[in-house]
């Protein structure tokens, strides 16, 4: 069996545990992107997570009994002159493993048969829209023909939710592209560091100089990226100079790259259906100055901390308390947040007042999608009180426990944006750090460290 077979397997199994029914899955539409062009396609993860097809206009049906149906565009050479060969029905079910397989002209006539008799229908709940509307009209022309015979699916049950689960653990035919995505992407980092501080040496009005910018970067950023098969960026790549890394999804513009500044870039591929998602923070001309030293290091070493909690057994939380308690402590001692004011550590923790200069997690999953689909809170386990963070008593769940297979970031920050009472040699400071990581048995693995993080060899690289 395929990888692909084997996980809709899973899939049967799972609805034959649940009682019986079907499943249907589309792919994601084309995206127009003005009168004459679309954007760039890229196809629904769940769908390509169960075949490894990558063509609009497809749609999946996998029932208790283990048949799956593929519905797909229909050969026409018409159309494949302008828009590329198609796989077509005939070679799908040999090409894609499945047991039939019919040209998409024939979802609405043939859905409905697939529908009839089942006892529950399984489809993605708020990811399509008009899925449900459209899946109405199926089960409306199922009982059309009860009198005939026909029995229509009592019950609607969100797939996601289903595949979610399948997805967080990932197998080793995953793991090695998330491996090789992660290095591809880590290079493209490398490149930009590189970049940065050549084009900083160049004087001004020399030969082939130009004003270094934001975007050239950018630039430098996505050859890396295709050059090594990466079809796509993972998301829209962050290259953030200057005060502007304090601005969390700001994207690559016109900004001059100046000596003295910090450059943080957010910025990973995607790789055959997976993405990589890598963050480094670096002076612009190669060399930290005395503060920007200071809060980097703060950060790494909350990053550190962080990883040294992410094995399994622990929560989804530890990496972002650790990381937190480490920042904190860092913004105590170096007079972010005022002492006197603000107290201890715990203090800081329990009034929020970090906030100010660190607001996001320290991670999220990651996958087919940058920000991967899982929940954050363990399965089956019953709610409890808790404060959230203004204050009030909510009930919820236990954060998620790590397991083995699990791929998280870790990407702890700081951002200083000018105010009363913060020192002026920290102003304008944003940095953030960011790894892929893989749980392990015993712990993590790192796969995007062929990108230097310490501060001293970021320096030696730049130079």
């Amino acid at each position: 069996m395929t990888v692909y077979q084997k996980r809709r397997a899973l899939v049967a199994k799972a609805l034959k545990a649940a009682g019986g029914g079907i499943a249907i899955l589309p792919t994601a539409p084309e995206s127009p992107r003005n009168r004459d062009s679309d954007f760039p396609y890229r196809h629904d993860s769940y769908l390509f997570y169960l075949t490894g097809f990558s063509e609009p206009d497809s749609w999946l049906a996998i029932d208790s009994s283990g048949k799956t149906t593929l519905f797909c565009r229909p050969k026409d050479l018409e159309r494949e002159i302008w828009d590329g060969i198609r796989l077509g029905p005939k070679a799908a079910v040999a090409g894609l493993n499945v047991d039939a397989a019919f040209s998409v002209d024939e979802l609405d006539a043939k859905m409905p048969l697939l529908l009839s008799n089942q006892q529950a229908v399984w489809f993605p709940f708020a990811t399509h829209r008009g899925l449900e509307t459209q899946v109405d009209g199926w089960l409306g022309k199922v009982r059309a023909r009860i009198r005939f015979g026909a029995e229509c699916p009592q019950s609607q049950h969100d797939l996601c939710k289903l595949l979610d689960e399948m997805r967080l653990i990932k197998d080793v035919h995953e793991i090695a592209i998330l491996r090789r995505a992660g290095a591809i992407s880590a290079g493209a980092h490398v490149r930009a560091m590189q970049t940065s501080s050549s084009m900083l040496r160049k004087p001004p009005k020399s030969a082939g100089y130009l004003v270094p910018r934001e975007y050239h970067l950018e630039a430098e950023l996505l050859h890396e990226f295709r050059r090594h098969g990466s079809q796509y960026p993972a998301y829209t790549s962050i290259v953030a100079a200057g005060a502007n890394a304090c601005i969390l999804h700001y994207r690559a513009d016109t900004a001059e790259l100046k000596a003295g500044d910090l450059c943080l870039i957010d910025a990973g591929c995607e790789l055959d259906g997976y993405a990589s998602d890598i963050t480094r923070t670096f002076p612009a001309n190669g060399k930290f100055t005395p503060a920007q030293r200071t809060l980097y290091d703060i950060v790494l070493a909350a990053q550190e901390a962080a990883i040294k909690v992410t094995k399994p057994g622990k929560r989804f939380t530890d990496p972002h308390d650790a990381a937190t308690r480490v920042l904190v402590q860092g913004m105590l001692d170096v007079g972010l947040l005022d002492k006197k004011k603000h107290g201890s550590v715990d203090d800081v923790l329990l009034s929020g007042a970090y906030r100010q200069f660190y607001m996001h997690r320290t991670g999220h999953w990651m996958g087919m999608d940058v920000h991967d689909c899982g929940d954050y809170t363990e399965p089956g386990s019953k709610p409890r009180p808790e404060r959230d963070p203004l204050g009030e008593m909510v009930m919820k769940k236990p954060p998620r426990i790590l397991r083995a297979g699990m791929v998280l970031t870790i990407e702890p920050g700081i951002y200083v944006r000018p105010a009363k009472g913060v020192p002026k040699e920290f102003w304008n400071i944003g940095i953030r750090i960011e790894d892929d990581a893989l749980v392990t048995a015993k712990g993590c693995e790192l796969m995007t460290r062929g990108v230097p993080v310490k501060a001293d060899e970021i320096e030696a690289l730049m130079c």
